[in-house]
């Protein structure tokens, strides 16, 4: 199984200094290096090298067979693969080319994780804490938290949480100061990223969902009001955008 990565470019060099690969056949091997085009698609397959995480696959819009096969592609080169807004017909078809993965239905998410070391999160302690203001919000928060995990950090949840009741807040302090960094998601009046940012030291990052009346304009009300939230220490990411929230509170922990 061909990967392209790291480990494996530097195996290659190692090989040429040696004297035990000649240059044409590592010119061979790397020769899909920039991408690969099926098509209908051009896999990125030098990301990892350039961002240290592979392409990750949008599906939405995708069919089921053409998200199959660029799930199964990039699972050649690679150990870890993210694919995001996979409904089940989708994850059905993509399971039937790539049985080794795991599909999560809340967050919508399939991924596939070849490597038991690096299932292990960090042992330092730190830690990515996930808040929601409303249930509602959940599956953008999964969408969070689950590719966060698979990038290799600790999660913890804490879920329904928001200003209509801020007694239920408070009552994750604790767990809320010691995180490394927050994410946390909200529709509606999009108001919790500023109470949470006024409780700790760490960044926060806040997502607006499209959870809400006809006034919300289908999120666009609680971007607003986080992009003005008067609480110091918070970024704001896109609607519903809680693939970028993971992915950039990982690259915050760690």
């Amino acid at each position: 199984e061909r990967r392209m990565d790291q480990k494996l470019i530097k195996e290659i060099l190692e090989k040429v200094r040696a004297g035990t690969l000649s240059i044409n056949q590592a010119l061979e091997d790397l020769r899909d290096l920039p991408y690969e085009d099926i098509g209908y698609a051009k896999l990125d397959l030098h990301r990892s090298l350039r961002t240290g995480f592979p392409e990750v696959v949008f599906c939405q819009g995708k069919t089921a067979k053409q998200a199959a096969e660029i799930v199964k592609k990039l699972s050649e080169h690679h150990e870890k693969i993210l694919a995001t807004r996979v409904t089940k017909d989708v994850a059905d078809t993509i399971y039937a080319s790539v049985p080794e993965g795991k599909y999560y239905p809340e967050a919508r998410m399939f991924v596939v994780n070849k490597t038991k070391k690096n299932n292990k999160r960090h042992d330092h302690g730190k830690y990515i804490m996930v808040l929601t203001g409303g249930t509602a919000d959940i599956p953008v928060a999964e969408e969070a938290a689950v590719t966060a995990e698979a990038m290799g950090s600790r999660v913890e949840r804490s879920y329904d949480v928001g200003v209509a009741g801020l007694h239920r807040l408070l009552a994750q302090k604790d767990k809320i100061i010691r995180a490394n960094v927050l994410i946390v998601v909200a529709g509606m009046e999009g108001a919790l990223p500023s109470i949470v940012g006024g409780m700790v030291s760490r960044p926060v990052i806040a997502v607006p969902t499209s959870i809400g009346y006809g006034a919300s304009f289908g999120g666009l009300s609680a971007l607003l009001a986080m992009l003005n939230s008067c609480a110091s220490g918070v970024a704001v990411m896109n609607i519903d955008n809680g693939f970028g929230a993971g992915y950039f509170a990982h690259l915050v922990n760690k």
